[in-house]
């Protein structure tokens, strides 16, 4: 069974109304407050897209975009203004990319492998995942290649173009508004 968590602050939502997604209206608040805040660095690029329900990057408009055409892509303003889709979501590339972290936060604590490597990333801005259960570690990352390191222990993602990451607005720990130089981690 699927536990329901606020989206602000992790509570369970257990005891509320089905499609509660949040603990309270303080917390409802405050994820509106966080929802339209990301580093400057990210904020001030015309990198942002809409996604559908399948992580199809989407225009404002509602056609498909592409993590490769900027022709596609859109403000920041422009595509939390649009109301296409599920979410807004951010362009890799131009000197920022992400460590996206997968399902290493259960009941609330994250896993040791996961937590070396915000552990190596201080100052710079994570978010919680859609799911709730990973983390997307933003910073400042030269283009390349992309990792994936799935070793049963660690489901582990970096790319820094040619990729979108879903945005959600749920800032992790109160991390800060900024990016910093990403490591990634060791093989």
């Amino acid at each position: 069974m699927e536990t329901r968590t606020c989206r602000h602050c992790g509570a369970s939502l257990m005891l509320l109304r089905e499609d509660a997604r949040f603990c309270s209206a303080k917390c409802r608040v405050y994820a509106a407050r966080e929802a339209k805040k990301l580093p400057t660095e990210m904020r001030s690029r015309d990198r942002f897209v809409r996604y559908s329900s399948k992580k199809v990057p989407l225009t404002v408009a509602g056609r498909n975009a592409s993590s490769t055409n900027a022709a596609t892509w859109s403000s920041h303003k422009d595509a939390v203004a649009s109301e296409v889709g599920e979410g807004v979501g951010f362009v890799l590339g131009d000197g920022i990319g992400c460590i996206d972290l997968d399902h290493c936060i259960e009941d609330g604590r994250v896993a040791d492998w996961a937590q070396e490597v915000l552990d190596n990333n201080p100052g710079t801005y994570v978010e919680v995942s859609r799911s709730g259960s990973g983390l997307h570690v933003f910073g400042l990352l030269t283009e390349g290649p992309g990792r994936n390191v799935r070793d049963g222990v660690r489901a582990i993602e970096w790319y820094s173009v040619g990729r979108y990451i879903a945005l959600t607005g749920r800032r992790f720990n109160r991390s800060p508004l900024s990016l910093a130089p990403l490591v990634v981690p060791s093989l």
